[in-house]
């Protein structure tokens, strides 16, 4: 399944929608989070015209997404600079992803402070072997190409680093792009799960620090670093950078740790 025909799909009008060839991006019993992300922002964005530049999300996957479903929208609140948009993916048993997207409007700014860049600095990914495409989901194989960026223990945290790119990004813009490539690591927590199991993203928050993302090649650094995990969850850190190190994206993230 392309990526064109994974937002070709959702229409401006919402309602019934049915995938084709929607393997391609499952995990499991559900659409990959970052796929099932795009679908509620494309959306959000094919629903109402004129919105701001994305600024910032909070996506709930409350459950499976499969290849049926419909498809709803709304504005939740419309300022002078700042629009809310709700979007929600239903099911039979009701709502299986919700998505709140805020967008705003660029003003002059009043505080100055750039984003930290990555460091250590790795070695660029053509430098870099690939990784988790044996060990890792089926989608991920299909769809990423994935190199490694960061040794476990690095910085000595449980953190996984790598590099990620779409093998196909089709004409999907930049912020389309991140949203599908930020949720493509697994959690932090396996470097400290005391044996291998499940593993499940509850939730993802993310700002974006960039309303025009670039990166050469297609390429962004993924890092997900477990903050906190006990009781069968963890609280990962989410973040993207580009190739030149700059960072992109800055989340966080409830994950469910079975086994």
């Amino acid at each position: 399944m392309t990526i064109s025909s994974l937002t070709e799909a959702i229409t401006a009008q919402g309602g019934a929608t049915r995938l084709d060839n929607a393997a391609d991006w499952m995990q499991g019993r559900t659409l990959y989070g970052g796929a099932s992300a795009l679908l509620a922002y494309t959306a959000a964005i094919k629903a109402f015209d004129g919105l701001p530049p994305l600024r910032a999300a909070q996506v709930g996957f409350v459950g499976p997404v499969g290849d049926s479903f419909e498809i709803r929208r709304e504005i939740v609140r419309q300022g002078r600079n700042v629009t809310q948009v709700r979007s929600e993916i239903l099911g039979e048993s009701g709502v299986l992803l919700t998505g709140l997207w805020l967008f705003g409007e660029t003003r002059e700014a009043n505080a100055l402070r750039p984003a930290d860049p990555v460091t250590p600095v790795p070695d660029p990914p053509e430098a870099q072997d690939s990784a988790m495409h044996e060990a890792g989901p089926a989608f991920i194989a299909r769809n990423f190409e994935i190199r490694r960026a960061a040794e476990p223990g690095a910085d000595g945290k449980p953190l996984v680093r790598r590099w990620a790119r779409l093998t196909d990004a089709g004409a999907l813009d930049p912020v389309s792009q991140i949203i599908l490539v930020g949720d493509v690591l697994p959690p932090g927590a396996m470097r400290v799960m005391r044996r291998m199991g499940p593993i499940s993203s509850i939730n993802w928050s993310f700002n974006l620090l960039s309303t025009a993302p670039e990166t050469r090649d297609g390429w962004w650094l993924a890092e997900a670093v477990c903050q906190y995990a006990d009781d069968g969850y963890s609280s990962e850190g989410l973040r993207l950078w580009n190739t030149d190190g700059q960072a992109m994206l800055d989340g966080m993230q409830s994950a469910a740790i079975f086994g």
